[in-house]
């Protein structure tokens, strides 16, 4: 297992291309699923900087606050509501360029601007959601919604 994370400083592919075998590190030998969602928390807020990096987890038909690293978060969301329940609902990425023009957002922090939401699904079976949360306006977009699923497809072979 790593223990060390080496920061890229180049363009955010090559931060992705440098992060992603670094997590896969991260995440050899251990099966302790809520000891690999913090790890990969910590590492894509490291890598990027982003306001807030963690997952919601389904626990009794909502959505619970899991590993995160950032600002304090919402505890709990249900199916439909915000962005994460939105992403649970319709079972697919959402790519959020302003949050203040998404109907019904879950402002858990007001330096929040704009959001990515992934799905995770393990074995057909809907585990919960990937959310990433920036201080910067249309910060995300589909190379991060490719490289996210790459990310969450290392996890999905340890849950």
């Amino acid at each position: 297992m790593a223990e060390d994370l080496q920061i890229n400083q180049g363009t955010k592919k090559e931060k992705y291309l440098s992060l992603i075998p670094q997590i896969k590190g991260l995440l050899e030998g251990e099966d302790d699923v809520i000891a690999n969602l913090a790890n990969i928390s910590a590492a894509l807020k490291e890598q990027f900087g982003w306001l807030w990096v963690g997952f919601y987890l389904l626990k009794n038909g909502e959505l619970v606050l899991g590993p995160f690293q950032g600002p304090v978060a919402c505890t709990r969301i249900r199916k439909g509501r915000g962005v994460c329940g939105t992403s649970w609902e319709q079972m697919k990425t959402i790519i959020v360029p302003d949050v203040e023009k998404f109907p019904g957002h879950i402002a858990c922090s007001s330096l929040s601007k704009s959001e990515i939401v992934l799905p995770i699904i393990s074995v057909g079976t809907f585990f919960g959601v990937l959310d990433v949360d920036s201080e910067l306006l249309n910060d995300f977009d589909e190379m991060d919604e490719g490289f996210l699923k790459e990310i969450l497809e290392i996890l999905e072979g340890k849950i």
